[in-house]
């Protein structure tokens, strides 16, 4: 048996194998959570004109002015002004032509038809055309997410569509003898069956369209079926089955349909019996069926993959360093990722790190990437940890 290979020679393989799907065009408020395919060009400068950052008043050259009109938002001044002129201004209005600085609402006085400053007009108030970005600049590069912001930028920069990825189509297969599929009739001889819904949501927030299958059980024929079944998808990722006992039949069931084992095993804790396969353009990736192994390698493996298939540039997870708000005893033989919460004072590892142990893993803001054999870490030491949307807000 072949010893169990490192994350990022894992990640890298599984990466490889990859392509992203066509590009189409896509309406840009259609395109949240994609990946672009080509460069977002901007096709208008912004702002397009010289505008105002405060309500107060336009003017030219130094005061007292004659106030000569009114400049909104979507209603300019349609005049050019002279020295010794000013017009009220709204936020966001166009400067009206030779305008040169704006007083402030705070700063003015004004009788009848006269403006008086109480401090000096600025020029530093007027944002100039093309501020945020100007025609053909590039605001999104190829494989940059659609998040709201990017969104918003796209839309700013006049663009109605965008050309992105297609949303790749991933199944997830639970697999497993015990499994019940309705955890509210679940018999004592059974345990719910949480992988599934809980990798498919993962799935999903990678950017991914999920066909759940499943939960199938520890029969090889029902499980090359189901591999059969799925064979439209460009990633299977199947939870439970791929470690080495008699029942664990992921490994047999997808070389009797087809697939080529690439690895199996990653030395990482939890998570080391994962297994990648690959049949023409479809990937398998067999995850471990302890829930919070199925969590972490879903989180390092399952996810990075998908946004391959969905065209972005940039897959994998990024750590941060976060200081130890309690110490951490020496590490073990594997690379390990503990689940841990989020203080004031830094993070605290969890007391229970069993694979089984679900609480921790919900209750979890980050996992503490701690390399093997590591010494132990005092208080205030800075650890790489990876953010997880569990985080509460504040």
């Amino acid at each position: 048996m072949t010893p169990p290979i490192d994350l990022e020679q894992a990640q890298a393989r599984l990466l490889a194998m990859l392509r992203s799907g066509p590009a189409i065009a896509c309406p840009v408020g259609e395109a949240g959570g994609r990946f672009l395919a080509k460069p977002a060009i901007a096709r208008r400068n912004n702002p397009p004109k010289d505008l105002s950052a405060m309500d107060g008043y336009a003017t030219i050259g130094d005061g007292p002015w004659e106030l000569v009109g009114e400049a909104r938002a979507g209603l300019p001044f349609a005049k050019a002004l002279s020295t010794g002129m000013a017009v009220r201004i709204s936020t966001g209005a166009h400067m009206p032509t030779c305008a040169d600085a704006v007083l402030i609402q705070e700063n003015a006085r004004v009788e009848g038809d006269t403006l008086f400053a109480e401090e000096a007009p600025d020029p530093n108030f007027i944002r100039r055309a093309g501020l945020d970005f100007e025609a053909n600049d590039v605001l999104i590069e190829p494989g940059g997410p659609l998040g709201a912001a990017q969104m918003a930028l796209a839309r700013a920069g006049g663009l109605a569509k965008i050309v992105v990825h297609e949303v790749p189509q991933v199944a997830v297969v639970e697999v497993g003898d015990e499994l019940c599929a309705d955890p509210s009739i679940c018999a004592p001889t059974q345990i719910p069956a949480v992988n599934g819904a809980m990798l498919a949501s993962m799935a999903r927030g990678a950017g991914a369209d999920v066909s759940p299958h499943g939960p199938v059980a520890d029969d090889a024929d029902a499980l090359v079926e189901t591999l059969w079944e799925a064979r439209d998808a460009a990633l299977i990722v199947i939870s439970g089955g791929a470690s080495v006992g008699p029942h664990d039949l992921v490994k047999p069931a997808l070389e009797a349909a087809g697939f080529t084992i690439d690895f199996w095993r990653v030395a990482i804790k939890p998570g080391k019996p994962l297994l990648v396969a690959r049949r023409g353009n479809t990937v398998a990736l067999g995850l471990p069926g302890n829930p919070v192994s199925s969590f972490v390698t879903g989180f390092l493996f399952m996810a990075p993959a998908i946004r391959k298939l969905a065209g972005a540039a940039a897959c994998l997870p990024r750590a941060v360093p976060l200081p130890l708000a309690a110490p951490l005893p020496a590490g073990g033989k594997r690379r390990e990722f503990l689940r841990a919460t989020w203080t004031d004072a830094g993070v605290i590892a969890a007391e229970v790190q069993d694979s089984s142990a679900l609480l921790p893993l919900a209750r979890a803001d980050v996992l503490i990437d701690r390399p093997a054999g590591a010494d132990r870490s005092d208080t205030g030491a800075f650890v790489p940890c990876y953010l997880l949307e569990n985080r509460a807000y504040a």
